[in-house]
């Protein structure tokens, strides 16, 4: 029944009332007799208490229609119990959980109310189940939903500009091992100057609640730092979209639990806080390589992490795709190893021009992390299963080596809001790859099989927020091979960083082309890294935020002693980034 036909009685009553108050002076003036004045009076007073009684009535069909209703609703909901008693979703929960309040945060969908929801939870409103919408929140900038999933947009555009005083032929990513020059290069002599957009960035994530515990994201993040079989700087610079990250997360609330599937930045890479996904601490260089000292790598991989005591504690193991560097010198592996296969040049859909080293098994990181009250804190191990075969006189075996290390981090806010000082070590043998300098990992024993080399990678750093829109930063890091790895048959040597290797020629120039010049081995034995920067974000809104930076460097490489000594070579270089963050 309607509001409007609850108002009928009441129209008839006023009207009555009214029709009253106005017969009475009437009936005074035409009739004289004052019984006739009662009788009319009182017949209006009975027709009154008729329409009341109708009025009556309809309240009291209405009340009986509202507990029918009421009873439905009720009985639908019994129903639907006992339907949730007998199944379960996709997660392993029965159909519509019955929270009698919304949960923190999110509000109540009244679209499609008094349906019962097949997944996830729903209130109950004035007796009738109303599903709830995820997520409550108002979206924020870059935010917007499709369904049930929110989509959060990220990244910069960048122009930007490096300088080096000796030339590398390198875009924004620096390389800080080989590609520093010997004197014996013209390059060592020519200074590099390069403008690129390269490093610019889009990054999308998507976010779902299937309940109030579970949540599922996926998140890609790409860049042009990549390169086809047409990408050049003559005319069109097609260098082409990039993977960076592309992974997958389950996690859920109340077991303080989550997964990662696909391709993120190594389970060692030290994080601001616990183990949390696109939380990493990755320093603030333009330099997309970073600095020497910096554990990291970005590769495909499974991870799983638990938290214990509300996150005061996280613990994680991640498997992670191989890839071993080895060295290999002139002189090649050595009589007694026969033919050493520990590589392959890529096919398919893998990059032909260049290798990927025969693995059997992934690397294992197991992590722990501390975030108590004050600072952030890490420990870490890696195992690698390092594998090549070797084939002498028409047979052959498979060989394998365990390699890997351990090492801790920390981040300490000093004066919190305004200096954090931060570092990290790894320590171990063939962990080459997973530093900014990219040294190798092994080198060939003897008898063929890998042997890892031993190496430290540390970085220590400090960030300052002087002001708000100001971000400065310092760092010093190494990667250092404690000591050669070698032996000798005859008068030759193997290995890596042989003292019979010749870098005789590392001081003299010579053509590039030239196949007559004095060798220069010159295995490196260390790199190390000072360098300066800082961020200033002169515009910031709900517009997005547009910044400048600058970054200077200075790096020295050292190589182990062969003949003719051990020649030093370094490299200065200077960044300028002008980025519009529209997202942020």
């Amino acid at each position: 029944m309607t509001r409007r036909a609850f108002a009928r009685p009441g129209l008839l009553a006023a009207t009555a009332i009214s029709g009253s108050i106005a017969v009475i002076p009437l009936a005074a003036a035409h009739a004289q007799d004052a019984g006739d004045q009662i009788g009319s009076i009182e017949r209006q007073i009975r027709s009154l208490q008729g329409e009341l009684n109708s009025m009556k009535r309809n309240l009291a069909k209405r009340d009986a229609e509202v507990r029918q209703a009421r009873e439905e609703a009720a009985a639908a909901n019994r129903q639907a119990m006992s339907i949730s008693q007998r199944q379960t979703n996709s997660f392993g929960q029965p159909y519509g959980p019955q929270p009698l309040t919304a949960p923190p945060g999110y509000q109540v969908n009244l679209a499609g109310a008094g349906t019962i929801p097949k997944y996830g939870p729903y209130v109950v409103v004035d007796g009738v189940p109303t599903p709830v919408l995820y997520p409550g929140p108002k979206l924020k900038q870059g935010q917007f939903q499709v369904g049930g999933v929110r989509v959060t947009l990220g990244g910069f555009i960048a122009a930007e500009t490096v300088v080096r005083n000796r030339n590398e032929t390198q875009d924004i990513g620096s390389n800080f091992n080989t590609g520093i020059p010997f004197a014996n290069s013209p390059n060592y002599h020519t200074p590099e100057f390069h403008e690129t957009g390269r490093q610019s960035r889009l990054s999308i994530l998507a976010e779902g609640n299937p309940d109030s515990n579970t949540s599922l994201a996926a998140y890609y993040e790409m860049d042009f730092i990549g390169n086809g079989s047409t990408s050049n700087s003559v005319e069109s610079n097609s260098y082409v979209l990039r993977e960076r990250q592309l992974y997958t997360t389950f996690a859920r609330k109340d077991w303080d639990f989550y997964v990662l599937g696909g391709t993120a930045w190594s389970l060692l890479t030290m994080s601001k806080i616990g183990m949390v996904p696109r939380q990493e601490d990755v320093p603030l260089t333009i330099d997309a390589q970073y600095v020497p000292g910096f554990v990291w790598t970005r590769n495909p991989q499974l991870r799983f992490v638990k938290g214990f005591d509300n996150d005061l504690v996280d613990v994680g193991l991640s498997f992670e795709n191989p890839q071993a560097s080895y060295f290999t010198g002139g002189n090649g592996t050595g009589s007694l190893s026969g033919t050493v296969l520990a590589n392959n040049t890529g096919g398919g859909t893998y990059n032909p021009s260049t290798t990927y080293s025969d693995d059997i098994a992934p690397d294992v990181v197991l992590k722990a992390t501390l975030d108590p009250s004050w600072g952030h804190y890490e420990a870490f191990g890696i195992a690698r299963f390092l594998h090549d075969r070797t084939t002498l006189g028409g047979t052959g075996a498979n060989n394998t080596v365990l390699a890997g290390g351990g090492g801790a981090g920390a981040i300490l806010p000093v004066i919190r809001g305004k200096l954090d000082l931060q570092g990290n070590i790894l320590a171990g043998e063939g962990i080459g790859r997973y530093g900014s300098a990219q040294l190798p990992d092994a080198t060939f024993s003897q008898n063929g099989a890998p042997r890892p080399l031993p190496e430290i990678i540390a970085m220590v750093g400090g960030v300052a927020h002087p002001v708000k829109p100001v971000d400065l930063y310092a760092y010093v890091g190494t990667e250092q091979i404690t000591h050669s790895e070698a032996f000798r048959e005859g008068s030759k040597g193997y290995g890596y960083g042989s003292p019979l290797y010749s870098n005789a020629g590392c001081g003299i120039e010579t053509a590039l082309t030239a196949t007559n010049s004095l060798p220069c081995v010159a295995n490196t034995s260390g790199i190390t890294q000072g360098t300066i920067g800082g961020w200033w974000r002169f515009i910031k809104g709900d517009f997005g935020t547009m910044q400048v930076g600058t970054q200077v460097s200075y790096t020295r490489r050292q190589v182990f002693q062969g003949i003719g000594g051990d020649p030093k070579t370094d490299i200065a270089m200077v960044f300028f980034s002008f980025r519009y963050l529209p997202f942020q």
